[in-house]
């Protein structure tokens, strides 16, 4: 069975960073990119950032660029997450995933990050 595994979240100050990273637990799989998604309490989860592995093209929200660093891992399968300048607002639980064709159909079961005002 397939799993991703997040670490890396916390509690932090504003202004602080974090540093998330995200692996594959279990057998290998073939994925075009991975990615993060966050989700705040009562809202609904939204898109943060994500790298295709063909190219290394990195995409962001608007709400984090130039601040988060999306990259890719030295192992396979691996991403991390590099979260400067962190604010309030980006408090949330968040959550690596896979992309397999053209579907995020492997998800983690998301790591905690407040941002303390």
């Amino acid at each position: 069975q397939v799993q991703l595994v997040e670490s890396g979240g916390g509690l932090v100050q504003a202004g602080g960073s974090l540093r998330l990273s995200c692996t594959v637990s279990g057998r290998t799989f073939s994925n075009n990119a991975m990615g993060w998604f966050r989700q705040a309490a009562g809202k609904e989860r939204e898109f943060v950032a994500s790298i295709r592995w063909i190219g290394r093209s990195r995409s962001y929200a608007d709400s984090v660029k130039g601040r988060f660093t999306v990259s890719g891992g030295n192992a396979p399968n691996t991403v991390h997450l590099q979260m400067n300048s962190l604010k309030p607002e980006d408090t949330a639980v968040y959550y690596c995933a896979a992309k397999v064709v053209a579907t995020w159909s492997v998800w983690g079961q998301g790591t905690q990050v407040t941002v303390s005002s």
